[in-house]
């Protein structure tokens, strides 16, 4: 449970720190490929070496954390400039609400539970995160269902890989930091990729302020991984219910952070969406507790 409650911080501390860029205008491109080095560093300063050899292709893992590292970058950026062009509460919906996807996966996959309490607890979780994340000035900005989708899949499909890696391919917490690693190595060489072809272009001009704040998120963000494979891997619940549980705490304290911290309005949706997310959290937490799910 410590590496539940660890995740869902340090999520929060993410948002945070994204939060306050855009009040020291930061840019995130920069920002999020020197922390996806931050993240190598911290990870190698763990295991004490740096694992990266030649010899990492032959491990079985080492495709999924090509394939999931790529996508690290690619849904984040995906995430900001869905923001931009849709709105903080479409983004942040399709973000989250992907639970279903690594939940579908986990019923067929591992022959999990689900049974109607904890199904009820989920289903109020559409809501809940809805109106947790409610923003009331975007309600005449144009919907584009593409972009959405793209991150529903995108982030359903990387929760689902976490635990498929977890459950499938990794043996010792020293082959987790390992698989880590890796994978933000890949991260952050398709940013870097990134950042020079944007330079070329002159589209962008490095910053010591970005590095800085790159810096400054690398640490929590590995450790947020870091604290959901381990979670995902202690089986104290179900991964059909430890992943929604993950994902509505981390929009419920960034949304009591963002009221207290940032003066976000505390309005009766809001409100609402609080309550309903701590019962489905409850719910489903007692759904999968009581091993038949009924």
């Amino acid at each position: 449970m410590v590496y539940l409650l660890a995740s869902i911080f340090l999520n929060t501390i993410l948002f945070v720190l994204f939060k306050s860029y855009a009040r020291f205008g930061i840019n995130n491109l920069q920002a999020i490929v020197a922390n996806y080095w931050t993240c190598v560093a911290t990870g190698c300063l763990m295991l004490g070496e740096f694992p990266v050899s030649a010899t990492s292709i032959g491990e079985s893992w080492m495709p999924w954390s090509a394939l999931m590292g790529t996508m690290f970058f690619s849904v984040f950026n995906l995430l900001a400039f869905c923001t931009v062009k849709e709105g903080i509460t479409t983004t942040t919906v399709a973000n989250k609400l992907s639970l279903v996807i690594p939940v579908v996966f986990a019923l067929f996959l591992y022959d999990e539970h689900l049974g109607f309490v904890k199904l009820a607890g989920i289903l109020i979780a559409f809501p809940a995160v809805y109106f947790t994340t409610k923003v009331e000035d975007e309600g005449k900005k144009s919907q584009d269902l593409l972009w959405p989708a793209l991150i529903f899949i995108g982030s359903g499909l990387l929760d689902t890989m976490v635990k498929f890696v977890q459950h499938r391919h990794i043996k010792s917490d020293g082959e987790l930091v390992s698989f880590t690693i890796h994978t933000f190595v890949v991260a952050g060489t398709v940013g870097l990729l990134t950042v020079i072809v944007q330079l070329l272009r002159g589209k962008i001009r490095l910053q010591w302020k970005n590095l800085l704040a790159g810096i400054v998120l690398g640490v929590p963000n590995y450790f947020s991984i870091y604290c959901l494979m381990h979670f995902l891997k202690s089986d104290i619940m179900q991964s059909s219910a430890a992943i929604p549980v993950n994902n509505i705490g981390i929009v419920l304290l960034s949304a009591v952070i963002a009221i207290i911290f940032f003066s976000e309005k505390v309005t009766r949706l809001r409100l609402a969406g609080l309550i309903l997310s701590i019962l489905a959290i409850l719910l489903i937490a007692l759904g999968d507790m009581n091993g038949t799910g009924v």
